[in-house]
Order: C-alpha cells, then sequence, then structure tokens
C-alpha cells in the first residue's frame, strides 16, 4: 500500500486484515503485509496518525514505494490528491505491480489516459474506483435489470466539498458521478454544469438521449443516494454507507487475484471527462461542454 492521507488507507486495512473491525465487513483473499509513506498537500496532517493506525493493525512501513516492489502481489495508492496519481502511480506500473488507484483517479482526462494508457501496454492488472460504484443499493438496481427494464435516466447525489487540488466534482462529488455511471454506463457526450455555493447540479446528455445528473451537496446535511428511471419501474434509494468500502473490495481482491481489471478503460476515463467537463461548465456560467475522452 501507498498509505497517505486517504481514510481508506486504514478501513481497507482494517476490512483485509479483519482487525478492528466487525467480523461482517471482513473481505476474504488478501491482506495488507507492507506500506510505504505518501505525501499530499490536501490533508498532509492526518498521514501521522493513520501511519500509526497501521502499526496498530500490524502493518510495517517501508522506506519508499520501491521497496515494495517483488515484495508484494499488487499495490493501493491510497492519497486523496488526484494532481499526483500520475506521478505515484508510473513507477509502480513500470515495475509491473498489479495497481489500483483510489479515488480520483485523476483530474484531467489527459492524466487518467496515461495512467491507464501505461497499464495497458504493461500489461498489468489495474483498476480505480470510488466506492459507490459498489454499493449495495447499485447492485441491487444492477441485478433487477431484467425486472425494471433498462435505465433510461439516474439522479445521484453525493457530498462534494471542494478542495483546489481535487477542483469541482473530483473531491467528493466523484462519489455522486460514480454512481451515476454504475447504473447509466458510458456514453455521455456533454454536460452542463449550475453552480452555487452550498451545491451545484451537473446534467449529462448521453449519445442515445438519456439524460442522468449528479446533485453535489455543500450545505446542509448530506447523504449518498440515487433515483433510477427504468422503463418497467423508478427506483429511489438511500445508500447505506456501512457496506460500500466492503463491497468495493470483495471486487477489487477477486479481480487482482484472476489478473483482470476493475473496469474497463472507459469506465474509468469518461467519469474523469465528466468532472472534468462539469467543472469548464461552472467556470463557464452553465455553458454545455463536450466531454473529451481522448
Amino acid at each position: 500500500m501507498l498509505a497517505g492521507d486517504s481514510g481508506h488507507t486504514v478501513e481497507f486495512t482494517r476490512r483485509l486484515n479483519h482487525v478492528g473491525i466487525e467480523a461482517e465487513q471482513w473481505v476474504e483473499g488478501a491482506r495488507v503485509v507492507a506500506a510505504a509513506p505518501a505525501t499530499s498537500q490536501i490533508d498532509p496532517d492526518r498521514i501521522p496518525g493513520y501511519h500509526q493506525q497501521l502499526a496498530e493493525c500490524g502493518v510495517p512501513m517501508v522506506a519508499r514505494v520501491e521497496d515494495l516492489f517483488g515484495t508484494v502481489d499488487a499495490i493501493l495508492v491510497e492519497t486523496q490528491d488526484g494532481s499526483d496519481h500520475l506521478a505515484q502511480a508510473l513507477p509502480i506500473v513500470e515495475a509491473g505491480v498489479p495497481l489500483f488507484v483510489d479515488k480520483p483517479l485523476a483530474t484531467s482526462t489527459a492524466d487518467a489516459g496515461r495512467i491507464v494508457e501505461a497499464a495497458r501496454k504493461r500489461g498489468i492488472a489495474f483498476g480505480s474506483s470510488s466506492a459507490l460504484r459498489y454499493a449495495l443499493e447499485v447492485q441491487d438496481v444492477q441485478r433487477r435489470r431484467d425486472e425494471l427494464g433498462r435505465v433510461l435516466g439516474v439522479d445521484a447525489y453525493t457530498v462534494a466539498v471542494l478542495h483546489p487540488r481535487n477542483p469541482g466534482l473530483f473531491h467528493y462529488g466523484v462519489h455522486g458521478v460514480e454512481t451515476l455511471y454504475a447504473l447509466m454506463g458510458t456514453g455521455c457526450r456533454s454536460v452542463r454544469c449550475l453552480w452555487e455555493e452550498g451545491a451545484e447540479v451537473a446534467v449529462g446528455r448521453w449519445a442515445d438521449g438519456r439524460i442522468g445528473t449528479v446533485r453535489g451537496i455543500r450545505r446542509g446535511r448530506y447523504a449518498f443516494g440515487f433515483t433510477a428511471f427504468c422503463e418497467k419501474g423508478v427506483e429511489p434509494r438511500r445508500v447505506d454507507e456501512r457496506y460500500f468500502y466492503r463491497e468495493l473490495l470483495k471486487v477489487l481482491v477477486d479481480r487482482l487475484t484472476r489478473g483482470e481489471w476493475l473496469l474497463s478503460p472507459d469506465e474509468m476515463i469518461e467519469p474523469v471527462a465528466f468532472q472534468e467537463a462539469a467543472h469548464r461548465s461552472a467556470q463557464r456560467g452553465g455553458e454545455e461542454v463536450r466531454l473529451e475522452t481522448a
């Protein structure tokens, strides 16, 4: 693990190593056996505390990420700063180590494309995702496709606090964007974003005529959830926040163990393009902005 300022540093370790958390949260098939320190310009004061908690979980700290090469089967990059993920990921990819980059994959489509393409060329298992993509409520709608019919539209909502290093929806709004994409799939062609200090709403137009939205909440009580508008039903869901880490890790461990990608390249790159377009639209007063995924 590349251990930085993401709370997932500890939360993922607890679930994988079966320590400090109830048994219903345990994930089988992998353990965090070592960690290397990572820097961050978002919440650097959190890092020493997280490293101490890793030690309490029995995870030793090595001096640098290169010391993990050849000793681990995969590396999780657990830093919040998407602006740094390209620089953090490329040495791991070049070493041929399977890799997971936590959200956001990157803060530009260009950087996201470079990470994904480097992993593809090196032939390693790779993934990046928000845990919300694997929320039980999302999985339920996906499982019931025969009953509900095709998803025709989704209104997702999420906390969307801001940080200049992860502009716009990239910081926490990414959770709503990935919820949207888990249910709608790829194919968005343009985004229009209305922005206010307390909230923003990004409206995406899919090439097949469907519309999906993300409401980012910055004022009042927040929650994660969505309404899925399907051919045969309307499914309003508030996400239970207790289980999405577990559900992401179950899928991730299975895919990395098999040497497979967590998602397709398009499924990882297009949400970044959506967030980038939404940010540009907000800066332009709500102007419609086309997605650029290449």
